[in-house]
């Protein structure tokens, strides 16, 4: 019996579905209300460990009053993108805007790799149409040709 990848049981297979998406082990809802018990004295401590110095403690304290930042959303107009020339002008601006200080130099790196992608996306489409052209100029060609008897 051949197995798919990833999948150790063949469809309709009752018995071995294993546990439901999400459902979490019983050592784990154990530990989880353990930590419920004591969380307020455990954040006290750390608190008090933090206000004498404790460098660890401190850490903890501040990223869970100051998590990490996330990437905040760049407003940016590009202009429409119909083809691999339209890239490359929407490129040269986000070049400009970076040098200028309009965008951030990641902000700028991150929109030329999406414009890089799309222009990847269109050459395969375009090299696509030229690979149908060509079978379809190959086959009406050999159709043309009748051998001579």
């Amino acid at each position: 019996m051949s197995q798919a990848r990833g999948r150790p049981f063949q469809p309709g297979n009752a018995f071995g579905r294993g546990r439901p998406a999400g459902s979490r082990n019983k050592s784990t809802i154990a530990l989880q209300g353990m930590l419920d018990q004591h969380a307020e004295a455990i954040l006290k401590k750390a608190v008090v460990m933090a206000l004498q110095g404790e460098k660890a403690a401190i850490r903890l304290c501040l990223e869970r009053l100051l998590p990490v930042r996330r990437h905040s959303s760049v407003k940016f107009k590009l202009p429409r993108l119909d083809s691999v020339a339209d890239i490359a002008k929407a490129a040269s601006n986000v070049v400009r805007a970076v040098a200028d200080g309009k965008l951030t130099a990641s902000d700028g790196e991150t929109i030329t790799g999406m414009l890089e992608h799309l222009r990847q996306a269109f050459e395969a489409v375009s090299l696509e149409e030229r690979i149908g052209a060509l079978e379809r100029q190959q086959s009406k060609g050999s159709r043309d040709e009748t051998p001579t008897a």
